[in-house]
């Protein structure tokens, strides 16, 4: 598949679907995105990772709490165009895709789902994506994790290189888990379609991941020395909190709100 252009637009995806429910009772008023990391909600350190990429058309799916979020945000910045898109109740993550699709289809994009907050700057990615005439892949993130068996892990050959993704494994083959945070080329949307259609038992962003590994069409950054946060319990957002008020991860500036 050839292109016939470079400096082809890369877009955002900002999945903040689910109820929330390991931050209950606190979900029940407000969207989990809208909590406190020291004194800057969860989202504004996503957004913050987005525009870092380069990136300043940006889609947020949410649920019955999108107005607040959308209340915050406003217009976003002088330059960006924010396009808000509600899921009226919990279908899964193929869904929720899906409702974004008509404000990014045929781009490249960054997906990133809220819960998770890196110090991983995506600016040479995006970069690359951008400028890219060839579809260039997909960039994964990697970490490890005590629990390995809830996330997508990574499947390693003998000499350590990846070479597949097992979505929550019961016998996981490594402790090396992929991140949500990724970027896409424009072939995302035709192997979503072939996951979903080929899926007897749901569908997970995993069945896309694995696709570009195994094809060798991913590159994986092990974040090593990078932060990397899952936001979604009371603890993390604490240790979050902690975080920001030393410095270690940043919000950038403030929404003007709408």
């Amino acid at each position: 598949m050839k292109l016939s252009q470079t400096n082809i637009e890369l877009k955002a995806v900002l999945v903040a679907g689910g109820e929330g429910s390991r931050l209950s009772p606190f979900t029940k008023y407000t969207h989990k995105a809208l909590l406190p990391i020291f004194d800057r909600p969860v989202i504004d350190f996503a957004l913050a990772t987005i525009r870092q990429a380069g990136i300043r058309d940006i889609t947020i799916i949410a649920n019955r709490h999108l107005g607040q979020i959308a209340k915050h945000i406003g217009e976003g910045l002088e330059d960006e165009r924010i396009h808000y898109v509600i899921e009226n109740r919990p279908m899964g993550v193929a869904n929720a895709l899906n409702l974004a699709r008509p404000h990014v289809e045929g781009h490249r994009m960054l997906l990133y789902f809220s819960d998770n907050i890196t110090t991983w700057d995506f600016s040479s990615n995006g970069d690359e994506f951008r400028k890219a005439t060839d579809p260039p892949g997909a960039v994964l993130l990697a970490r490890e994790v005590e629990n390995p068996g809830e996330f997508g892990v990574c499947n390693l050959d003998e000499d350590g290189r990846i070479v597949g993704i097992v979505e929550k494994p019961a016998d996981p083959p490594s402790n090396l888990a992929i991140g949500g945070i990724y970027l896409f080329d424009e072939r995302f949307w035709t192997y979503l379609d072939e996951a979903v259609g080929l899926s007897e038992v749901g569908f997970s962003i995993s069945d896309v991941t694995k696709r570009y590994v195994e094809d060798g069409d991913a590159v994986v950054h092990n974040l090593g020395e990078s932060t990397w946060i899952d936001c979604g319990t009371p603890m993390s957002l604490l240790r979050a909190g902690n975080m920001a008020s030393e410095g270690i991860i940043n919000a950038g500036p403030e929404f003007k709100g709408g």
